[in-house]
């Protein structure tokens, strides 16, 4: 792989971290609001029809959609090993926008996996071939 291909893969990748990031805060966010203390068959029935009448949950859909789209695409042109390394972005991404959107709170022991995850796809990022 060439380096403007490889480079053109790691956008797209970024691109499908970045949709999926986005829909999972949409989605959590949304599901916050609900109600779940209580569970039995009908409380799930419930919480299965709010979800579906919920717009922030098909718009979540939808860019979990596009995300599932572009990476299929990033599958045919990139090792799935390599891909899927660099991938990796996405729970970087997920505990920083949690932070800062959800107001999670991120521990020591979280930045101590933030940081092995990034030197793990620095790694793979630099070494074997693309």
């Amino acid at each position: 792989m060439f380096v403007d291909g490889l480079i053109a893969i790691a956008a797209l990748i970024f691109l499908t971290d970045l949709l999926d990031t986005i829909g999972q805060l949409i989605l959590k966010s949304s599901i916050n609001k609900i109600d779940t203390h209580a569970f039995s068959f009908r409380h799930v029935f419930r919480f299965l029809r709010i979800l579906l009448k919920d717009i922030r949950v098909w718009v979540g859909f939808v860019l979990s959609g596009l995300s599932l789209a572009v990476w299929l695409y990033v599958l045919t042109k990139a090792e799935l090993g390599f891909a899927f390394s660099l991938d990796s972005m996405r729970y970087i991404l997920i505990a920083a926008a949690s932070a800062v959107f959800l107001k999670e709170r991120l521990t020591a022991g979280r930045w101590m996996g933030i940081a092995s995850v990034v030197i793990g796809i620095m790694l793979v990022a630099a070494g074997g071939k693309h």
